[in-house]
């Protein structure tokens, strides 16, 4: 037998290479694996939680108590769309201080039927200053701006109509009744106009309605505050003994109520989960944990948009602005920021801040920033702008911002809560045991009680109809947003 060479090569065999040392993934199963506890997506910052003062709510319910207010109404009347036709809800005439004891659902239908739609462009002027009103205006879709004469040259703004505003009431009882400002549309809008002389022949026709608007106008209006309360009498500057009258502060007869909301599931675990796969980590714990998050969540969620008691829906209408030409700009911040006193946050999605943002950046204006709980966040005027994705984006890309002043020593705006309930697992958070099934599923029941009140209507405002999908700039340039702190917290 011929022996190999020594400076001759021995070949490999076909296929793979032997195995020289121990694999990866066998030395795995001896190693103790580093590994994080189970992550969300769905958590965020949640700082309307964190930012309301909590208040104990012992009986399960709280109580609003306000001053008497004289104001007849300061509703808005909806409309809907019916066959391709805008019509006036006949329900909805009832906000009109005119018609606000009117109970005749008919009455209310045949006022609602006689109304004539108008469609205006953008630009086109509603209603001309010192001009005679003939009727009842209301503003189905779009926007105008209220104008009047400035004290030098030019025009001043004194406000902003929207969906569901209306004009013009005092046209319908007084023949020389004058429009007091001038409205200038500021969109394309659609208008529901009620003639003079339609809702006389109606009133010619109905004693109800006759009796009705003889009883109103001679009715004598009540001394009221700006902010339409009963007027304290008091008397100052005199001399001598002049007899001084008498008063007294009325409250409301009939305070809001509030009672606790909750948010409730579920937890199911197997014992056979709790009993062998307890180590590193307490299934139980890590589940209940993921589970408080959600709840935690949906509360956020309700109370922003909750029908009942939700900011967004409870906010007074005096207090609801639109921005005056789409994009949240410095100056709708400073109308909204004028409102009210004492203005401690304002939450916001946070692609309306960056909206924001771009608007400042556009304007040249560059805002410092506020230093918020350890967090550098986007600000205005000094005030805190605090992202909130519970606040809802419409498919057009329109959303809200909303201002907030909080405190009951301040007369804000203030979350609802009961401590101390059985079970407890974190403040107002029960955690209750229900069994274990016949499938070896153990059951907690996680509930969470919460509500939010708003003790005066000036501690809440809201900026309605932001546009936060416009990018343009006058030079034909993307400007750019100004997100470093809005994106933070």
């Amino acid at each position: 037998m011929a022996e190999t060479p020594a400076s001759q090569d021995v070949e490999a065999p076909d296929g793979p290479q032997a195995q020289t040392s121990l694999s990866t993934s066998t030395a795995r199963n001896l190693a103790h694996t580093t590994k994080s506890v189970p992550q969300m997506q769905g958590i965020s910052s949640r700082w309307l939680l964190r930012i309301l003062p909590w208040v104990q709510v012992s009986g399960g319910t709280y109580r609003v108590n306000r001053r008497l207010l004289c104001a007849v109404a300061d509703g808005r009347v909806d409309c809907e769309v019916a066959d391709g036709q805008v019509q006036v809800i006949p329900a909805e005439l009832t906000e009109i201080p005119l018609l606000r004891e009117v109970s005749d659902g008919a009455l209310l239908k045949r006022l609602a039927g006689r109304f004539e739609q108008q469609e205006v462009e953008a630009g086109a002027t509603l209603a001309k200053e010192g001009q005679k009103a003939d009727g009842l205006v209301v503003i189905a879709h779009g926007r105008a701006d209220l104008l009047g004469a400035a004290a030098y040259e030019g025009e001043t703004s004194h406000g902003t109509l929207s969906d569901g505003d209306y004009l013009g009431e005092d046209a319908l009882v007084d023949k020389n009744s004058r429009w007091a400002y001038t409205v200038r549309a500021m969109t394309p809008c659609t208008l529901m106009v009620l003639p003079r002389r339609a809702f006389k022949e109606i009133a010619d026709r109905s004693p109800e309605l006759r009796a009705h608007v003889e009883e109103f106008v001679s009715r004598p209006e009540p001394p009221v505050n700006r902010r339409g309360e009963a007027d304290i009498g008091v008397a100052s500057g005199h001399e001598g003994e002049p007899t001084l009258h008498g008063a007294f502060v009325d409250y409301d007869p009939a305070p809001r109520e509030y009672s606790l909301s909750v948010a409730q599931t579920v937890l199911r675990v197997h014992t056979r989960v709790a009993d062998l796969y307890n180590e590193p980590m307490d299934q139980v714990e890590q589940q209940l944990r993921l589970t408080v998050e959600a709840l935690r969540e949906r509360q956020e969620h309700e109370l922003i948009n909750n029908r009942e008691f939700g900011l967004l829906h409870n906010a007074d209408f005096k207090q609801r602005i639109p921005t005056r030409g789409g994009p949240p700009t410095p100056d709708d911040m400073d109308e909204l920021l004028s409102m009210r006193r004492k203005t401690k946050f304002f939450l916001a999605h946070r692609r309306t801040i960056a909206a924001f943002a771009r608007e400042c950046t556009r304007a040249g204006i560059s805002e410092p920033g506020v230093d918020f709980h350890g967090h550098h966040v986007f600000g205005w005027r000094g005030v805190p702008f605090l992202p909130c994705n519970k606040i809802p984006v419409s498919p057009s890309l329109t959303s809200s911002i909303i201002a907030l002043r909080t405190g009951e020593e301040d007369e804000g705006v203030i979350g609802l809560h009961q401590t101390g309930i059985p079970d407890e697992y974190e403040p107002s958070l029960s955690v209750r045991f229900m069994g274990i099934d016949e499938k070896a599923v153990i059951s907690y029941l996680v509930s969470a009680y919460y509500s939010v009140a708003v003790l005066l209507p000036s501690a809440l405002g809201v900026l309605e109809n932001v546009e936060i999908g416009h990018y343009g700039s006058e030079d034909g340039l993307r400007a750019r947003p100004a997100t470093s702190t809005a994106a933070q917290a």
